[in-house]
Formats: C-alpha cells, structure tokens, sequence
C-alpha cells in the first residue's frame, strides 16, 4: 500500500497543476484529507469511499484533493499554521497564540496552497536580538524554488508567496537553517485570496522516515564557510546541504534532527581535558529543544523506522586525555544512551558512526557499545560504520568544519548504509566503490620488489630493484570493486613516478574479463588521471590493475584511487 501511494502522492500533484475543478457532495476539510492519507498509509486514520466505487484507495484521495479547490467565490482566509493544515517536519513547538516555532535544525512546515495569492508571518524570538552572527537563519520555497533565505533579524514580517489574478497551486516550505542553540522561526498565520473551499493542506507524509541526532556536523556548522580559518556564524550554517538533509532526500524520505554543536554523549566539547557535562545530548533526546520554553517532552507520536547516532567528536576531547579509563566511561554511557532510543523507538533501526572530524579511536567503543546492546536487548536492528574522514583536498567549511563536498559525499554513504539496514537495492550513486579497496602485489619469480601501503592517507608505495622481463612481471591490485551492469563511473587516480614512464594499467572482471585499459604516463612528480567507463556486466569483485614490471630501480606511488558511480 505504502508503495501504491507514493505514486499517488505524484498523481495528487499532477491534478493540483492542472487545477482540475469537481463540484463535490461532500464539504471536505483538511483534517479528512489527512485522515484518509493516514488510512493509507496503513496508520490509524479514517476510510472514505470518496468516489464511491466500492474500495478505499489513492483515487479516492485524488478525488478528495479536486473537490477542495473551486467554491466557485473568491474569499480571504487566515489559515493558522497548525497541524490541522499544514505538515511538521522535525520538532516543533506550538505556543498558545496559534504560532507554530520551528525549533531544530531543518524543523519545517510544508502545505499545499491553492489561491490566487498567498502569504506568511514570520516570528522571531528573543535571539533576534543577539549579535548578527547568532541569530537564526530560514529559508522559504515555493514549488522547489528559494524564494527568501536571510537571517531572522524582525520579530514579526509577512513574507508574499505568490500574487495573481487566477487560482494557482503550489507546495511551499518554510525551514529553519540554523541550529536550535541560536534560536528559532515562528511560522504565523497564512493568508489566502482562493476560490478553493481548503486553500491550505498538509503536504503528504513520506513511507520513510529517518530521525539524525548529532552534534555541528549534523547541524551542518559552517558549511558555507569558506575556509578552515573562519569563525562561527548562522549564515554560513545551512542544514539543506547536511549529510542528513541530503541523505533524506536521496531517499525520498521524512526526517528530524536532534543536534546541538558542541555536544556529546559523556562530554561536550572541553578546551582543557576536563568533563563538560553540559552540553550532553542524552538528557535532552526526549525534549522538543533546550532552552525555555521548547524544553518540553517531545511527544514520539510519529515512529521513525531508522535513527542515526553520529555522536563522539566532542566527546572525544575529553576521553582522549585518559582513553583507558574515559573510553569505559564513554562506551557505559553509549550503551545506555542506546537503550533509552530503543525504549521510545523499540522498531527503528539504529545506524552508529563517528570519524568526519577524526575521532576515530572512539569507533572501537561504539562497536562495543553496539554489541552490548545487542546483548542487552536481543535486538540485530542495529549496525555501525565508520565515517572517512574529511579530505582536505576536497576544501573544508567555517572552524575545520565539513564543507558541502564533504557533507554530500558522507550522504552518499550513509544512504547507501540505510539501504543495507532496509534490505532496499541502493542505486551507489555518489559512492565511491575503491574506498574500501584491499591493495596487494603479485609479482614473477625473478624480482625483487617491495611494497607498502599507507593507512593514513591510502596511497600505496611500489620499490623496483629487479623489475623481471616486461610489465607484467609486477602487478599492483586494487580489489574489491563492485560493478553494476551499465553503470556509469568516473576513474581517477594520481602517480607519482619517473618522468616518461609508462604504466599500462586496466579494470577486470572477477572472470579475468578487461572491462577497460588504459596506460599513465609519468612525469617526474606527482600528477592525476581521470576518464570515465561503463561496466559491461554485474561485478563485486573487479579489480585495477597497474602493470609496474619491467624496470629496475624504480619507484611507483599510487594515490586517490577512485571509482565514482554516477548513474
């Protein structure tokens, strides 16, 4: 079912374009168009046979979509932005005066619209009054396009979201960029000029929801920062280019965000060694916000199906002091912090990682953790992985933050790894396949060659003394790539070796099947190549293959070795 409406969620927009006009027996309102979603979602909702042709499906919900949009007399509306009308994504808090605040990074509120123009109240709390740098920032879009992104710096505007002389439909959202800790958006009423009976609906909920709860690189901290040596401010703070945001969208999916800058599981941040036990994320998991009034309980009416931990960064700054003693107190507080997600969210699957920022000593704690609750709670939904660590060539945010190359590439991965976790086919695009590539050499009989590789930043190192009789004589392996049957893939890696030397190299098939061949040519130093191919057949075993024989005393280093899926 779940399946048959997403389609129809695409088929409801289509008929929302065309503007399609139906007189109806029936006064719908957007309560029954959310109820009759949520039936078909297979939630507890409200069955109606609109069309009444005897069964409850997605045309039904079409049918009820039409029959709001033309009363046939134009009327101004006020509309509160309210659950009733319009979508929540991630935590939101409702105050007593109809304003809905939009208090995590990337809470929003997402409706559909069907007037001849439409506007919105936009609230600021108290933090417009910070310096600029730490007020909250928003954005506002209209059927994909951003049609406002400032920094909140008034306590009330209206914002236009259209204007015309005919009834037009369009889906809008209004989304909080920033981080809870520099303050929220409110989202007022909404007013409509419309001839539609409901000018203003929920958008549709999604079949999947992810909920990420981390500490600034989730909250996106400095993303738009242009480089390491730039200090904090929220209008380089944008959670649509998050690895969370982004990975959400890849899978077309709903998300919430529990992230606080700073933040850890036993320690926030600490400049000296010592506890900070301040900024902790576990005593506020189960809290709308932090700070008054949004310290509120969150009311986990909405399961997500899978929540990620990218938690330890912070933490890290203390445990590292005295890691054999601080890493027990870090993996006894992980493990709790797991069993307290799983008491409010016993069906979700849970995703672990750490490592964008370094830290990379604490993944072996969160392997245990994991492994202590799996003990605990006789529970397999759960995995954990390890984040590669941000490539400084690819450029790096605001406060060696992850800038947004380095944020799509960890969205990429992460969506692969949800994937896994759902048993869903991932289509790898943005992956690259030679990450996790094992390097080896094989070598003839009559030469004497020696080989190491680094871990650190996984170049490979190849020193000749007899190279034998040809090229072939030595072979550089870079294994384990998994091809996909015409899949398209970008090539790339640097050598660096003598000025004119020639490296034939190719990518096999684990049939020993030549998928594609090529030859580098050195240049005393160390440069790069890049082409792209297609994989003729499904391969999890591919290899490339350098052909570094053939040469006495030479020196061959293989670096960036990639093999990007693109389509």
């Amino acid at each position: 079912m779940k399946k048959i409406f997403s389609c129809a969620a695409a088929m409801v927009t289509a008929v929302t374009i065309a503007g399609g006009s139906v007189c109806a027996a029936k006064n719908y309102t957007a309560k029954d168009l959310k109820g009759l979603n949520d039936y078909l979602l297979g939630k507890s909702g409200t069955a109606e046979d609109v069309n009444i042709d005897g069964a409850v499906d997605v045309f039904d919900l079409i049918e009820m979509r039409k029959a709001f949009y033309d009363s046939g007399e134009l009327t101004q509306s006020i509309i509160p932005a309210s659950e009733e009308n319009v979508k929540f994504t991630g935590r939101n808090y409702c105050d007593g005066d109809g304003v809905t605040w939009l208090v995590q990074s990337g809470s929003a509120v997402e409706f559909n619209v069907s007037a001849q123009s439409a506007e919105v109240t936009i609230l600021g709390d108290d933090n417009i009054n910070n310096d600029e740098k730490y007020r909250p920032r928003y954005a506002v879009i209209v059927d994909g396009e951003i049609i406002l992104d400032e920094i909140m710096s008034e306590k009330e505007k209206t914002v236009e979201l259209f204007s015309g002389n005919v009834n037009r439909s369009a889906e809008v959202k209004i989304i909080h960029l920033s981080e809870a800790n520099n303050g929220t958006v409110g989202v007022g009423d909404i007013k409509v000029n419309s001839s539609s009976s409901i000018p203003v609906s929920p958008m549709p909920e999604k079949d999947l929801l992810i909920e990420f709860i981390g500490d600034s690189i989730t909250c996106a901290y400095g993303v738009e920062g242009t480089s390491a040596y730039e200090n904090f401010k929220t209008s380089t703070e944008n959670f649509m280019k998050s690895y969370a945001y982004l990975t959400a969208q890849k899978l077309n999916a709903d998300y919430s965000a529990v992230c606080y800058s700073g933040h850890g599981i036993v320690s926030g941040y600490s400049q000296d060694g010592d506890i900070n036990t301040e900024s902790l994320v576990p005593p506020v998991y189960n809290k709308i916000g932090k700070i008054k009034p949004y310290d509120t309980e969150w009311n986990f009416k909405r399961k997500p199906d899978v929540i990620v931990i990218n938690l330890g960064t912070n933490d890290d700054s203390y445990v590292s002091k005295d890691f054999e003693k601080r890493s027990e107190e870090y993996i006894s507080a992980y493990t709790d912090f797991l069993g307290d997600i799983f008491e409010y969210n016993p069906d979700a699957y849970i995703i672990c990682t750490v490592g964008t920022m370094g830290a990379q000593e604490l993944y072996p704690c969160i392997e245990t953790a994991v492994e202590n609750f799996r003990a605990k709670y006789h529970s397999d939904k759960i995995m954990c992985y390890e984040s590669a660590v941000q490539n400084m060539n690819d450029g790096l945010g605001a406060d060696w933050h992850p800038n947004a190359v380095t944020q799509q590439n960890s969205a990429y991965v992460l969506a692969d790894k949800i994937c896994q976790a759902l048993g869903i086919e991932s289509d790898q695009i943005g992956l690259d396949l030679a990450a996790d590539a094992v390097y080896s050499l094989k070598k003839a009989d009559n030469v004497n060659v020696s080989d190491y590789f680094s871990e650190y930043d996984k170049s490979y190192h190849i020193t000749t003394v007899n190279g034998g009789s040809d090229s072939g004589s030595i072979q550089a392996h870079v294994s384990g790539i998994d091809l996909k049957k015409n899949g398209e893939y970008d090539l790339s890696f640097s050598i660096d070796t003598s000025d004119g030397q020639e490296i034939p190299f190719f990518i096999k098939g684990s049939d020993g099947t030549v998928y594609y061949e090529g030859v580098f040519t050195g240049t005393g130093g160390k440069s790069s190549f890049a082409d792209k191919f297609v994989s003729p057949a499904d391969d999890s075993s591919a290899e490339l293959v350098l052909l570094t024989g053939g040469v006495d005393n030479l020196r061959v280093s293989l670096y960036d070795v990639k093999m990007v899926k693109t389509k």
